[in-house]
């Protein structure tokens, strides 16, 4: 009985830490991001939630320097790949090379910029599909095999992969398949005129501030542990299912799915849901997931999941206006 009384006391004090380190961790990344609240909010969630993403938005939005400074505020290890078309799977994974020892000639495996905790794959859709089937493998794996041999990934190991959504000639987009490898599609739009001045203003008259490091790798995963151990109610757990299941095409879809989906979202997708809002309750201070916390990540955790048709192109409906719709048809639990 000790035992479980001391595990539960241990859980408490990450939720207390996680619950008092968030105004600090906004305050650190504060300094040298400007607006983008809602995607850094959605960056954490999916580092706690212990997910991989997808960041989708124009060059110089500082999608870079976001990753990077949330890497210093936890302390762990960061590694920027640049994808190109020429790049191998064993520039990022790693490859072995013939060494001389004094007991003569051994092949040493050399590890790549795979091994690190935060990885940010720069435009993924840049390089041919099997460097990017080599990088999704480690991210589902957590492990590299090189000439038989299985090496480890540093634990924890966060992907955050970019896609310009601009210019898409000569690219490899993606399959399905391994989109929905990805927890969320988290959008870096632009920032409102004031918020632009503020960065120009900043990065024009000093150097930005030093960012200090707030928690540790072992604290994050023991947040992705306790993240697990939030109770959801299954009438919350049902509604993350209908919402993914309204968005397949079929003879029970909504109308407006039949005219624009292709493809819809799979079981993954209510997973993804419901540990997001796990996530996300406890960042907000709540030991519990309630229908607001589905709702709040519907759209970056469906906009990579559900694929528009032709007709969706040629009507000028985007996927978050589908999901828009999805939301409004699907109703949730009722409040208590």
């Amino acid at each position: 009985m000790s035992g479980a009384v001391e595990a539960y006391e241990d859980e408490k004090q990450a939720v207390e830490k996680l619950r008092e380190g968030r105004t600090r961790i906004e305050r650190e990344l504060g300094k040298v991001i400007i607006g983008q609240k809602e995607a850094t909010q959605q960056l954490l969630i999916a580092l706690f939630a212990g997910g991989h993403c997808l960041i989708t938005g124009a060059p110089g939005l500082a999608k870079t320097l976001l990753v990077r400074t949330l890497a210093q505020v936890f302390h762990l290890k960061f590694q920027r790949i640049q994808f190109t078309p020429d790049l191998m799977p064993a520039d990022i994974t790693g490859t072995e090379i013939l060494e001389e020892t004094p007991d003569g000639r051994r092949m040493q495996f050399v590890k790549g910029a795979i091994f690190a905790n935060v990885i940010l794959a720069d435009e993924i859709n840049r390089t041919p599909p099997k460097t990017q089937a080599a990088l999704l493998e480690a991210m589902q794996e957590h492990q590299v095999t090189a000439a038989g041999v299985r090496y480890a990934l540093e634990e924890p190991f966060f992907v955050l992969a970019t896609q310009n959504p601009i210019e898409m000639e000569g690219t490899y987009p993606l399959p399905e398949a391994q989109l929905d490898r990805f927890l969320f599609n988290v959008v870096v739009d632009y920032l409102p005129e004031d918020d632009e001045v503020a960065v120009v203003q900043q990065t024009t008259s000093r150097r930005a501030e030093k960012v200090e490091p707030l928690f540790s790798g072992s604290d994050v995963l023991e947040f992705q542990d306790v993240v697990r151990k939030v109770p959801v109610a299954e009438d919350v757990v049902r509604y993350a299912v209908r919402l993914a299941a309204a968005s397949r095409p079929g003879s029970d879809a909504p109308s407006f799915v039949t005219e624009w989906v292709s493809w819809g979202a799979g079981l993954r997708a209510a997973q993804s849901l419901v540990l997001g809002a796990k996530a996300r309750a406890l960042l907000a201070g709540r030991f519990h997931v309630s229908p607001d916390d589905i709702r709040a990540l519907a759209h970056p955790t469906l906009r990579h999941r559900v694929l528009l048709g032709y007709r969706a192109e040629a009507d000028g409906v985007g996927v978050d206006s589908v999901i828009d719709r999805l939301l409004e048809h699907v109703k949730g639990p009722a409040r208590s």
